[in-house]
């Protein structure tokens, strides 16, 4: 265990929807030449990147400005999901051959299919959607809260998706190590140990905490399934266990999944999500933990939406799962956007780990806290994965504040059809909440 890592009393996770990292925050440091303060390289946009349109001409990245027509509902449609939407994504083609390594170029025409896609099932997309706009990423000051902490504290430009896929699979590596070979959203639970279980079995305080409504994550394991009431909470009751110094040693937080919610799941509010990340911080900041807290911010999957860099292979296999779609699990999902939040984080920091090392993908997360309390891996993929208390390199506590007057953007108004569409994600967690038997 590193020594930043033995400073730490608290891990707290807050995992939102559907995002990559060049989308989210490939612009933080544009302007000064894709460098940080602290003088780290930067995996940043240049502004030249681009794929091929429908019509085989170049489609080049853009800036999502305040004043962007529409720009907090961007890319303005859900855009494609899942493996097989993935590989076109990255590769061109729904099959790549083994070994192909990503060009990157498949997102103007896959997205252009996403359109057509969601006005077949009547889903909202915002008037005037075209294909381009899934190359359109925000710019810093349109995203204040997240541009904030990436720059006050350290972001991770090279962390990736443990799987090429989407929202399940992803959560139960971040919880798991594995998704027992699932590779889709069919699939919305799993008969293997969690991290959750890991720590209660060894006397490690946790808990998860819903929005407003009860986790979904609590449905997906069956030590979370039987684990007691105070494992489990609301956001309220996250503000007030770190008001009054009671949050446990590791910390999982939901948003909301509903459509008017703050999970920033495309074509939802991302400026709901920019108050939930605020509220998040300004809870942990203000309370007597502080000073021995880590928040790592993270999103589960890049949701479709336009990344420049591939992402590698030579991911471990967590275990003997047999790959739905022959996939074998050895190469990691797109570029997310990560943000580690802590007072023993000097400002600035870009924080990778060296190109020798396995890459830090989601089960990272797992090796962190693992680490942290010495406890055994769950996977061969944890096992394998390096965790960030390299980021924790301040001897001393910092009593800054990178937010100061910092306020979450107004969250434009809902509109209506989003009012009334039901949300993928509320629909799982009501669909298992309804068979839930609380312990007895």
């Amino acid at each position: 265990m590193t020594a930043g890592l033995a400073a730490i009393d608290h891990i707290v996770v807050l995992m939102l929807e559907n995002r990559s990292f060049d989308h989210m925050l490939g612009y933080l440091y544009h302007s000064s030449g894709n460098v940080s303060p602290s003088g780290a390289p930067f995996a940043g946009l240049t502004g030249t990147e681009s794929c091929p349109g429908t019509n085989g001409q170049p489609v080049s990245v853009y800036p999502i400005t305040p004043s962007t027509t529409d720009g907090y509902f961007m890319p303005g449609a859900d855009p494609g999901e899942g493996f097989l939407k993935t590989n076109n994504q990255l590769f061109g083609t729904q099959s790549p051959a083994a070994g192909a390594v990503p060009t990157m170029k498949g997102f103007v025409t896959d997205y252009a299919q996403a359109i057509k896609d969601n006005q077949a099932k009547g889903w909202y997309v915002v008037p005037g959607t075209a294909p381009n706009w899934i190359m359109g990423c925000y710019a810093p000051e349109t995203l204040p809260v997240l541009s904030a902490l990436a720059r006050g504290f350290a972001v991770c430009d090279h962390w990736f998706g443990a799987v090429p896929t989407q929202t399940m699979p992803n959560r139960a590596f971040a919880c798991a190590g594995t998704s027992q070979g699932h590779l889709d959203d069919v699939t919305k639970s799993y008969t293997v140990p969690s991290i959750f279980g890991l720590l209660g079995k060894h006397g490690v305080p946790w808990k998860i905490y819903g929005y407003d409504k009860q986790p979904l994550t609590r449905l997906n394991f069956p030590d979370t399934h039987s684990a007691p009431a105070a494992n489990i909470g609301l956001f309220a009751d996250f503000k007030a266990d770190a008001a009054a110094g009671k949050l446990p040693a590791y910390a999982f937080v939901e948003p909301s999944w509903s459509s008017t919610g703050n999970s920033q799941h495309p074509n939802y509010s991302v400026a709901a999500g920019e108050q939930l990340l605020l509220d998040t911080y300004r809870a942990l900041s203000s309370g007597p933990g502080w000073a021995k807290t880590l928040l790592i911010i993270t999103y589960d999957e890049h949701g479709g939406c336009y990344d420049h860099v591939p992402p590698p292979s030579g991911a471990t296999p967590p275990d003997n799962s047999v790959g739905e779609f022959g996939f074998d699990f050895t190469r990691f999902g797109p570029r997310v956007p990560t943000v580690l939040v802590s007072p023993l984080i000097p400002a600035g920091s870009v924080f990778r780990v060296p190109d020798t090392s396995t890459p830090l993908d989601h089960t990272s997360i797992l090796a962190t806290v693992e680490h942290r309390w010495n406890l055994p891996a769950l996977t061969k993929r944890d096992a394998a994965a390096p965790d960030v208390g390299g980021a924790l390199s301040l001897a001393t506590p910092r009593t800054d504040d990178p937010l100061a007057g910092v306020t979450a953007p107004t969250a434009p108004p809902v509109p209506a059809q989003l009012l009334t569409q039901p949300s993928h994600l509320a629909e799982v967690r009501d669909e298992l909440a309804a068979t839930f038997a609380p312990p007895s």
